[in-house]
């Protein structure tokens, strides 16, 4: 397959036919690089909150429910554009109150046939938890499509080990990503890659980038798409297989060849994924020595 990931900067919206119109702008360029899957970053989405005006758009709480409130005619726009360009487009998240209890944070993945689903974050940041009440949402899923098995996981989750070891039969795992600060951007990158070695998989980041004064939620972004893969027989010696400019808007593209990971994964020059159950009987098993 060819991935597309996104440095997606935030605009103000006047209309919707606006926010139309971009996001068809950015899918129809992918496409036309013959893009399979398309990957948004985190709280993308949050632009649809200046379409209520700067007063909503400015205000945590009133920013969740705005961009809640418009997700149903989000997802039938990324439907749509899934199918007339035939591709796969993990959405750029959003902010979801399901329910009567407190918003997720929940990102959307669209098939070109018409099919749809999601996955929630499982670990809130600080910043999620404290300030915006945002909470953990359902479980871990894998996705089986015709591109291969694909597992999510948004952002803070990717430092998290064990639940890119939930994802071990995902050929590849969509990072999306929305970080503030150079520093929150490589915690992002370097779990990414450190899942892709673990796994012996590819991992797709996608980033916010850009700064938003009319935001208290997303004003300040710091990112770059980037594709990662183990540093082993059929990848870059790096791991890296492709990185955008920092803080540039646009698109990231790299091939993943699905028998490379078969390959790396069946007789790779180490076998991380194989031995991660050798890991267990020895780290319960520490000997305290004084020297």
């Amino acid at each position: 397959m060819k991935v597309a990931t996104a440095a997606y900067n935030l605009d103000w919206l006047d209309s919707w036919a606006q926010y139309e119109d971009k996001l068809d702008r950015w899918v129809a360029e992918a496409a036309g690089q013959g893009a399979d899957l398309l990957v948004f970053p985190e709280y993308g989405a949050m632009e649809l909150s200046t379409l209520d005006g700067a007063e909503v758009a400015g205000n945590l709480e009133h920013s969740i429910r705005a961009v809640s409130d418009r997700m149903e005619a989000g997802q039938a726009l990324h439907r749509r554009l899934s199918q007339t360009y035939g591709v796969y487009i993990l959405g750029a998240s959003a902010p979801i109150t399901d329910g009567s209890g407190r918003p997720v944070n929940r990102a959307e993945l669209y098939a070109p046939g018409g099919g749809q689903d999601h996955q929630d974050k499982q670990i809130m940041t600080r910043f999620e938890r404290d300030d915006w009440d945002i909470v953990p949402g359902g479980p871990l899923k894998l996705f089986e499509t015709s591109l291969g098995k694909i597992g999510v996981l948004i952002c803070y989750d990717i430092e998290f080990p064990l639940l890119g070891r939930a994802l071990s039969e995902a050929d590849v795992i969509l990072v999306p990503s929305c970080t503030e600060a150079l520093s929150g951007y490589w915690r992002v990158r370097i779990g990414a890659m450190s899942r892709a070695l673990e796994n012996q998989c590819v991992t797709v980041m996608a980033s916010l980038v850009g700064n938003n004064d009319w935001s208290e939620a997303v004003d300040m972004n710091t990112g770059t798409g980037g594709v990662f893969g183990p540093p082993d027989k059929g990848f870059p010696s790096t791991g890296v297989l492709s990185e955008g400019t920092m803080n540039r808007p646009g698109w990231t593209y790299a091939d993943i060849d699905l028998s490379a990971i078969a390959e790396v994964r069946a007789d790779g020059h180490v076998l991380n994924r194989t031995h991660w159950t050798e890991q267990s009987p020895r780290a319960n098993s520490i000997t305290i020595s004084r020297v």
